[in-house]
């Protein structure tokens, strides 16, 4: 059997730390499954290589990532390097050219695992929110005009198009359909009159073709706050990109560590790789101290496996991380005196055997497709 082409960056900090542990997760639940191993290819693509090179990854580096059938990424950033030059030198770029439209991002609070809301359990906290990843705030269309002088001018463009509007509100209505079968529309449409009306309106005609599925829209702050005061109410939550970057950061607080965050980037038509990720960044300030939580990459990798077609691999990851995180051993984000090898070490430990996957229910899954 054909193994899966994996390209694998662990970038900038923790990134390196954590990503081992997803993989070696990722190939025990297919070895318990029987299922095609893993072929990786381990891209030192990073802003070390930028100080070292002046780029994150060689000219030919989207045509590399193109010959593999997913992505595993780590993360990107350091002290050294702008912010805005990390993202835009390598994964803004890749998900553009792969057209890697859906961001999607689980939250949901794992026994075990202390939210900071007090009523935050797995019963009230479990939400799935699809981020609209092309376009949006994160276009990249602008300039900066007269730069450094006092008359100094900066314009951001936020580009909406129908097709991108729809083609991810289709998606969102589709996901909610096998979950509760309730749609949150997040925009800004009091004050930003001319994207966030479009957004609402194709959103609106979009939801006709789904009469089972309850759509209600949200300011981005009455969603925030909804979020905190009555999590239970929500379900599967759409977004732009800028929106529902902020809102599943507060999701992952919702959670109780931003070490629990895991994303997966989507091309639904599978024409070019997908990209799965821990969102936590590189941590510069923990880095190399092997503290750093794992609980994510493993996620993130349970939902690549998921995404290629491995739904038990994918259900033994998951049920081995939801054993590890009540029952332990924790990082210290989450309450526990582990250290990241400790913890990874317990998540592999526990995944069992092929039997398991079947209990394990459907929709505490993610990418069903």
């Amino acid at each position: 059997m054909a193994a899966y082409k994996i390209a694998v960056v662990p970038g900038d900090g923790i990134g390196k730390e954590v990503v081992p542990i997803g993989l070696a997760a990722a190939r025990r639940a297919l070895e318990v499954t029987g299922s095609p191993p893993l072929a990786t290819t381990e891209l030192d693509w990073s802003c070390e290589r930028y100080l070292r090179q002046g780029s994150l990854m060689p000219a030919d580096g989207l045509a590399r990532l193109a010959e593999h059938d997913a992505i595993l990424f780590g993360a990107v950033g350091s002290p050294q390097v702008p912010d805005h030059v990390s993202l835009w030198g390598l994964l803004l770029p890749i998900r553009q050219h792969f057209d890697l439209y859906v961001n999607l991002r689980p939250v949901r609070v794992l026994d075990g695992i202390l939210s900071p809301l007090r009523h935050g359990t797995r019963e009230t906290v479990d939400m799935l929110f699809i981020r609209e990843n092309t376009e949006g705030e994160y276009s990249g269309v602008g300039g900066r005009f007269h730069q450094g002088s006092p008359d100094e001018v900066a314009l951001q463009t936020a580009v909406y198009s129908r097709r991108g509007v729809e083609r991810i509100a289709r998606y969102a209505f589709e996901r909610a359909r096998e979950r509760r079968k309730k749609v949150a529309s997040v925009t800004k449409s009091n004050a930003i009159q001319y994207t966030a009306v479009l957004w609402d309106e194709v959103v609106r005609d979009v939801a006709e073709s789904f009469p089972d599925v309850e759509m209600t829209s949200y300011l981005v702050d009455a969603a925030a706050a909804r979020m905190v005061t009555d999590p239970a109410s929500l379900d599967v939550v759409v977004a732009s990109n800028l929106y529902a970057d902020i809102l599943t950061d507060l999701g992952a607080a919702l959670q109780g560590s931003l070490g629990l965050a895991a994303s997966a980037n989507l091309n639904p038509s599978r024409r070019y790789p997908s990209l799965f990720e821990p969102v936590h960044g590189s941590a510069p300030e923990i880095a190399g101290r092997g503290i750093a939580n794992p609980m994510a990459t493993v996620w993130a990798a349970a939902l690549l496996l998921e995404h290629l077609g491995e739904r038990d691999a994918s259900a033994l990851i998951l049920q081995a991380l939801e054993h590890v995180a009540r029952d332990g051993p924790r990082t210290a984000d989450v309450g526990g005196r582990a250290s990241t090898s400790e913890c990874g070490s317990a998540i592999v430990g526990a995944i069992g055997s092929k039997d398991e996957a079947s209990a394990f229910p459907a929709s505490r899954s993610a990418l069903a497709e």
